[in-house]
């Protein structure tokens, strides 16, 4: 094999594979990535056996054949050589891996091709389109409220599915972690319809969302009820899916909330943030006392002292007095693009819902803490 690529491709190419490579593996073929030259082009493939990135990279193949090397170290020598370099891959029958560029040359131990793992795809029968802002769009709002509790690990990822919402089919994206949950929907694209529901997990998640941000405009999805794949520019990554049943979650979504509060999302946030710096590290508790037109926020800590903060807000219920995680509350406001964030409360036991005013399309429900 012998190839010829421009560091910046080969660099951002490698930055994208070798983020799934685990640092610590107990199987040593999955600490490399396998680097093909065929008469096509050059593809670079990583897995750890439950995600794997196929990317293209351009170059020019000077002979054809396929090898393994060490991910992490070959993405740091890459990185470190000058920028505008020009680097030449090749191997032999010598089971290395010659890496030349300018005066440098680094000789890397390789691992049988053969030995690489290949994740069958299986039967993705339902298949459709995305705009990458739209896919950005359910991945961003809701990835905050995935679990990262391992033993209910069937919390650890976004539910994505289609339904009906008012009778016109959308796709859904869910997470939760018991304490908060985010409901994202849009109009379901084609082919969207009786998706079966399948939970994406936190590590592919992360990892599409990391590589959309530099996606062109569509993504293609495909799904079976074992796998799914993204297709996008010269990336595939495709990722087992969670083997498990998600929670009916709209069992905890309340329908009785009948006290509505107004309040402009910055404006409330940065009064969150600046009480919360009082209070204590392990429950971060914020106490909200809602009345005629005004929120007093508190946060209290026997260590540190007290903090108050009063707002403007509309809200003209009863007077009501409730405590939430600040931290949990900070991650929803953070969601409100819009200027108003409309919290709807029943009373301080109840989970509340939190919406952009400007935007049904998102719903976030916040469970209550003592205080």
């Amino acid at each position: 094999m012998k190839l010829t690529l421009e560091r910046a491709a080969l660099l951002k190419s490698l930055s994208h594979v070798q983020s799934v490579v685990e640092r610590r593996n107990t199987i040593p073929i999955l600490a490399n990535v396998l680097i093909r030259a065929t008469d096509e082009g050059v593809s670079l493939v990583a897995t750890d056996m439950e995600i794997e990135i196929n990317e293209i990279v351009k170059g020019e193949v000077g002979k054809t054949g396929a090898v393994t090397a060490p991910a992490h170290m070959l993405y740091e020598i890459v990185r470190k050589l000058p920028e505008g370099a020009q680097i030449e891959l090749s191997a032999g029958s010598g089971g290395q891996l010659t890496l030349a560029s300018g005066r440098s040359q680094f000789k890397l131990g390789c691992l049988p091709v053969e030995d690489f793992p290949k994740m069958p795809e299986g039967d993705l029968k339902h298949k459709f389109n995305l705009t990458a802002e739209d896919l950005r769009t359910l991945i961003d709002r809701t990835r905050f409220a995935i679990s990262t509790e391992e033993t209910r690990y069937y919390l650890n990822g976004i539910y994505l599915h289609a339904t009906k919402a008012k009778n016109v089919d959308v796709l859904r994206a869910v997470a939760t972690d018991g304490h908060r949950l985010a409901r994202v929907e849009m109009a379901a694209p084609r082919g969207a319809k009786g998706l079966p529901g399948v939970i994406v997990p936190r590590k592919t998640v992360n990892e599409v969302g990391k590589l959309i941000d530099e996606a062109a405009d569509t993504v293609e999805v495909a799904l079976s009820e074992a796998k799914v794949r993204f297709t996008f520019d010269s990336v595939v990554i495709t990722s087992k899916l969670i083997d498990g049943t998600f929670p009916d979650y709209e069992r905890v979504i309340p329908s009785g909330n009948d006290r509505i509060l107004d309040a402009r999302a910055r404006e409330f946030a940065a009064a969150v943030d600046r009480v919360a710096t009082i209070s204590s590290e392990k429950s971060r508790a914020v106490k909200l006392n809602l009345g005629q037109g005004q929120m007093t926020l508190t946060a209290n800590s026997p260590e540190a002292g007290s903090a108050v903060e009063e707002i403007e807000v509309s809200y003209d219920g009863a007077p009501l007095e409730i405590g939430f995680n600040a931290r949990y509350l900070l991650d929803i406001l953070q969601q409100i693009e819009g200027d108003g964030a409309r919290f709807t409360l029943a009373d301080a036991a109840a989970p509340a819902i939190v919406q952009d005013v400007a935007d049904p399309s998102a719903l976030y429900v916040l469970m209550p803490m003592r205080v």
